[in-house]
């Protein structure tokens, strides 16, 4: 037991009809107290089923919800002490940002100065100084996700949720406030669930990372365990850009991949396998080494490289740094496999 949040075979149906489909299927899970978890996963997987549920929007049509040591699965939103922050932002348009951020505690009842001077703090640990009579059109999209991040944090809640805070930001916007979220949750210690689509997001902010897949847990684990040792090929496709190839495992573990061979320290069956590698793991060496294979496209990205060749597996795609040795389209290289980026799973059943 800890003081995070706790799932407990929880399961979700939508409509009083048994025969309806469960939304989620008997979810376990911990969020420990001063942690992050990311609920990734592809739409329709059930992530923002699960964050509603801890938020008290939903009821788990069975199972049960702990927060805090506390069994929450029938209290509503209000008896939990958590605060959501919506992809939205959800922002009153007519209101200034030190009335946005102060009206939960407005509507709680506390003093008005107490209001202010929480409110004041609360845009001070988000960067915003200054800010309190503007109108939130009078704000920067990343503005206004500060200021919706700032209403939540100011109830000082327990939990503290994200259902794709980032989604509605640019490219360069988004990586800024993932940083500054990150570093956020654990100067305060908070204990956060986070929901999105995004692989890199999850990676770059998370301690820990639940996988989702048609209602149920495909893998949980942290970012590094989730990326470099996938146990299905769902995730082993979904956490980045992994191709998987069909190999062969022989009784020793060693893995056959065309004319490559890899020796991977998970425990493999013998027998049919499949090898998940992602682009940066391939290496291109001379023609006569590894795999033989010929470019067919190639494109600049000011950092690396990205190729396409063709080969007896198939297409590859591979994704180089060195900008020093830039191929042309028509040559002839080998191809083999850095020990990084490389997972071997077994095969799904069918």
């Amino acid at each position: 037991m800890n003081n995070g949040i706790e799932f407990h075979n929880v399961t979700k149906r939508y409509g009083s009809d048994a025969s309806a489909p469960l939304a989620v299927k008997g979810l376990s899970f911990e969020v420990r107290q001063g942690t992050l978890t990311t609920i990734l996963g592809p739409s329709g997987c059930g992530k923002t089923t699960t964050l509603r549920m801890i938020a008290g929007l939903e009821s788990p049509t069975s199972g049960r919800i702990i927060m805090g040591g506390k069994d929450v699965t029938t209290l509503g939103p209000a008896q939990r002490n958590v605060s959501m922050m919506f992809q939205s932002y959800a922002l009153f348009p007519h209101m200034n940002v030190i009335e946005n951020v102060g009206y939960g505690l407005k509507m709680s009842g506390v003093p008005k100065p107490e209001v202010r001077s929480r409110a004041r703090e609360a845009l001070k640990n988000v960067g915003l100084v200054d800010f309190d009579e503007r109108l939130p059109s009078e704000l920067s999209g990343g503005q206004q996700q500060r200021v919706a991040l700032a209403r939540a944090l100011v109830l000082e809640p327990a939990v503290l949720l994200f259902d794709e805070p980032l989604s509605n930001l640019d490219a360069r916007l988004r990586r800024e406030m993932r940083e500054e979220i990150r570093a956020l949750q654990q100067r305060l210690s908070l204990t956060v669930a986070y929901v999105t689509h995004d692989q890199s997001e999850a990676l770059a902010v998370s301690d820990q990372i639940i996988v989702m897949d048609h209602g149920v847990i495909a893998q949980c684990g942290t970012p590094q365990a989730l990326y470099e040792t996938p146990t299905s090929e769902f995730v082993a496709g979904f956490m980045g850009e992994a191709m998987l190839f069909p190999a062969q495992a022989d009784a020793h573990g060693v893995v056959t991949l065309g004319p490559l061979y890899i020796t991977k320290p998970q425990t493999i069956r013998s027998g049919a396998v499949k090898v998940a590698v992602r682009p940066e793991a391939w290496q291109i060496g001379a023609a006569d080494q590894g795999l033989p294979a010929r470019l067919t496209k190639l494109a600049y990205l000011g950092s690396n490289y990205e190729y396409s060749f063709e080969t007896a597996l198939g297409l590859i795609f591979v994704v180089s740094p060195d900008l020093t040795r830039v191929l042309e389209v028509g040559a002839q290289v080998g191809l083999s496999l850095a020990q990084h980026g490389v997972s071997v799973v077994q095969m799904s059943s069918p």
